[in-house]
């Protein structure tokens, strides 16, 4: 069985593109929905997943993270991730879309929403201290309660969810983005926006420095900076992923994977995926498909 692909209901929020959804909410509703949360799923938006109470596991991008009560655990647009409802932990779900990060990133202070989930330590779970928590459950449950209104004002629900992030940001272990000024953020971003959109035709990091309107080696050193990875080893970390999503996904031979990705033949993917993984794009597909 293929993954389904998830899209964010614009309707049902009123276009303003975040929704809050109640854990309990998505039990009982499991079985109207047009997939199933346990098992995996490619999701167009962001969510912040807050456990108020519980423990488990949640599963993004071929990993399992654990988690415990007091958890945010943070999934970025086009993630593949499901749920851990063996426990029937209790918390809060926020949906929200990249028209709303762009919106609240013109209307006021907010942390850039980078791809930090290309990064070798990436770590989409973080449970803070308790000083933190209680103001992050305070803001969260005040964001819940503008959404409920009828009327809610996207405002108001924009400058809480700023505080959230910069609250969390601020107590989180110092990312490699932070170390970015706001030009070099400016550059990273695009260059990530440009990798997603052009990775099946070109894995040159030249290409993209030029796009950019920088060097190679400002590129490389952008690069180390916010993920500690090299430009060239960002593609291929993009490109890897993106292979195994699709595999997955799609349910595509290696074959026919190879041509969409721009390879000239599927033997050199066989090993260019093998060189990443340790594993054939088939033996990975079995691994990992949903029965």
């Amino acid at each position: 069985m293929n993954i389904p692909e998830v899209g964010f209901n614009h309707a049902k929020t009123a276009n303003r593109e975040i929704e809050a959804i109640d854990l309990e909410e998505i039990y009982q509703r499991t079985h109207r929905l047009n997939h199933t949360p346990t098992l995996p799923h490619r999701v167009n938006f962001y969510l912040l997943i807050h456990i108020e109470e519980g423990e488990g596991s949640h599963f993004i991008d071929f990993v399992n993270y654990p988690y415990q009560s007091g958890a945010f655990i943070s999934v970025q647009k086009n993630q593949v991730h499901a749920f851990d409802f063996s426990h029937r932990p209790k918390g809060k779900v926020l949906l929200f879309t990249q028209t709303f990060i762009d919106q609240a990133l013109a209307n006021m202070r907010l942390p850039e929403f980078t791809p930090i989930h290309l990064e070798h330590a990436y770590q989409p779970v973080f449970t803070p201290d308790s000083e933190v928590l209680s103001s992050s459950q305070s803001i969260l449950a005040e964001i819940v309660k503008e959404l409920s209104y009828q009327n809610a004002d996207p405002l108001i629900a924009m400058f809480l969810f700023s505080s959230l992030s910069l609250i969390l940001r601020r107590a989180m272990p110092e990312s490699h983005h932070d170390r970015l000024n706001k030009e070099q953020l400016s550059k990273f971003s695009h260059f990530i926006e440009l990798l997603e959109k052009n990775f099946q035709r070109t894995r040159d990091a030249t290409y993209y420095a030029e796009q950019i309107h920088t060097t190679y080696k400002t590129l490389n050193q952008i690069s180390k900076l916010a993920t500690n990875q090299t430009a060239k080893q960002l593609i291929d970390a993009y490109t890897i992923l993106e292979a195994k999503r699709r595999l997955v996904l799609d349910g595509l031979p290696t074959q026919q994977l190879a041509y969409d990705l721009g390879f000239e033949d599927a033997s050199n993917f066989v090993k260019y995926f093998k060189k990443h993984t340790l594993l054939t794009p088939s033996r990975f597909q079995k691994q990992y498909s949903v029965k």
